[in-house]
Parts: C-alpha cells; structure tokens; sequence
C-alpha cells in the first residue's frame, strides 16, 4: 500500500499545512460512563486523565488573547471533568461558540442531571453519539439499557427546545458503523434517522454526522483480532478521495489534549504522535501565527479522513 504522505505528494502537496485554527478541540479527559467498542481512545470508567485546573486557566487565556472562536469540547466524556462548567461560563463570557460531543447517557448521571438545563442556558451545541435508531443495535455497541438512556436523554433535551425546527439549541448526532465498513450517504442517513426516530419515539434534532471508524484504538484492536486490519486499511487507501484534502479538519483545528499537549488532530492524540519537531507543543506554548500555518504531520490512519466523502468531527467533508 502506497503511503498516506506519497499519495498526497502524488496529488501536488509536498506536504499538508494547516491555513489557520479557528477551533481548539478540547480533551477534557479519557475518562467516560461507557466504554464502547469503537473508542480510539479506549475511554472507559476507569480512566484517571482529566484536564486540570491549571491548563483550563492557559486555554482561557489563549482563547481570549487570540480570540478562537469556537472550542470544541471532547473526551472521554467532557461532562465529566470538575471543572466543565466553569470553562463553559468563562469561554461563553468571552462570546466564544461552545460545541460539546456527548455519548447522552451521561446527562443521567447522578448529579449530572442539571447539566441539560445548564446548557440550553448558555446556548452551547451539541453533538451527541447515537450508533443507531434500533435499540439492539445501540445495546451491542454500548451496553444493554444504553438506547433507552440516550432516548431520555434526548427527550429532556428536546423539552427544553433543543434540536426543534427553528431553534437555536443546536442538537446534532454522530453516527458510527458498527463494523469494519463505510458509514452509507450522509444525507439519505439522516433522513432515515429524522423520520424513524420522530416516528417511534417523538425525537426531534437538526442533523446527522456520519464518521468513520479509525483503525485505532479499541476498533484497531477488534480488526487486529479479526484479522481484518490490512483488508480495512486496504478499502481506505482504495478510496482515497483527493477533493476531500482541502476540507480536512486538521486543517482549522488544533487538538489540546487533558494535559495541555498539542496535536493536529484527536486521533493523533489517541496515538501520541505529536506536532512536528520545533512546533510549540503545550498550550503554555501557544503562538497562532506559527500553529496556524504548520505542516501536519501524516501517519497511514489519515486515510481515515480522505476515504470516499470524507470524515470528520463535522461529518462528510464533500458531496453525500
């Protein structure tokens, strides 16, 4: 298999450069209330990582001095950390745009009950991960009860007006495969989730992201164990799909990881794979002029992101 770095010199990039950060994906910690098979990175109940205190503080301050408009919170479950609501006041007071990507059940926490309310209250968007409409399909990836947990999470949300027609409260879902396979069309997707889950369980939202498993981390693992690792990758560089390089999240946004590390994206923090050599690498370390102009860095997964439509945090890159 011709590598990710030879197939992009091949289409004219000597290599691949940021052209500017207008998100910083916020890791906010590994550790999670589920731990679903397709995580790459191996999130879970146990994990220790969680952002502290200290480097919450730098990312307010690089935000506010550099003026990032959107912060895109992540983890693990990023509702988790001690400190989520405070980052989520100081950034909504600087005007910042707030995305948070939920797995849902976590709304039902003990003592996290609060938090849907607390959201709608600061406009913050959500992107919350639905592996499908169907119950049993949703309990195998995510354990028995988990498809239930995330309607009433849903339903709560859409009470308080989130993913209505004409609302502002953003509520958007992230799909999965289940398997080593493409996520089908996002449009023709999104319809069929719009209209089943209206149907069977009165949930609204405003749109569906299809993303693409990684070949990492606990989905890396299953197709170790299935031995179907070459075959994957082999479909991923088989549709490689230049018109989708332009559009490549790693482009615009820059990942802090829970202990204040840069990477170019999520995956490469799964990975530990750093920014290239005589980058600033810790958000202490911030300076926008050079991190918004850097070369990224280019591993065999990237192929990820340019397989057939595109993937990314934001869904499809190009056409359906």
């Amino acid at each position: 298999m011709i590598s990710f770095a030879q197939r992009l010199e091949n289409q004219g990039y000597a290599d691949l450069r940021a052209v500017e950060v207008s998100t910083l994906q916020l890791n906010l910690g590994w550790r999670c209330n589920q731990s679903c098979k397709h995580c790459h990175l191996q999130a879970g109940p146990d994990r220790p990582e969680q952002m502290a205190l200290a480097t919450i503080e730098e990312v307010i301050r690089v935000v506010a001095d550099h003026k990032i408009p959107v912060a895109d919170l992540t983890g693990g479950a990023p509702e988790l950390n001690l400190h989520f609501e405070y980052l989520v006041d100081k950034l909504r007071q600087l005007g910042v745009h707030v995305r948070c990507r939920s797995n849902l059940t976590v709304l039902l926490e003990p003592d996290k009950e609060f938090l849907p309310a607390f959201l709608a209250e600061r406009g913050v968007e959500l992107i919350c991960s639905l592996p499908y409409y169907q119950e049993e399909m949703v309990d195998r990836v995510r354990g028995k009860g988990a498809f239930r947990k995330c309607l009433d999470a849903l339903n709560r949300l859409n009470r308080l007006g989130y993913g209505l027609d004409g609302s502002d409260l953003e509520l958007h879902l992230m799909y999965n495969p289940g398997g080593a396979f493409f996520p089908p069309p996002q449009g023709p997707l999104e319809e069929l989730f719009r209209r089943e889950l209206s149907r069977r369980w009165g949930v609204s939202f405003h749109r569906l992201y299809t993303l693409l498993n990684m070949p990492i981390g606990r989905f890396g693992e299953f197709l170790h164990r299935s031995s179907n690792y070459a075959s994957y990758m082999g479909k991923l560089a088989a549709s490689f799909n230049p018109a989708t390089v332009p559009g490549l999240m790693c482009r615009s946004l820059l990942s802090v990881a829970w202990d204040g590390r840069l990477y170019d994206c999520d995956f490469h923090q799964a990975l530990n794979l750093p920014l290239a050599p005589g980058l600033p690498q810790t958000i202490e370390e911030f300076d926008h002029s050079i991190l918004a102009a850097r070369p990224i860095r280019l591993e065999e997964h990237c192929y990820g992101c340019t397989a057939g439509s595109g993937s990314s945090c934001g869904g499809r890159i190009v056409g359906q």
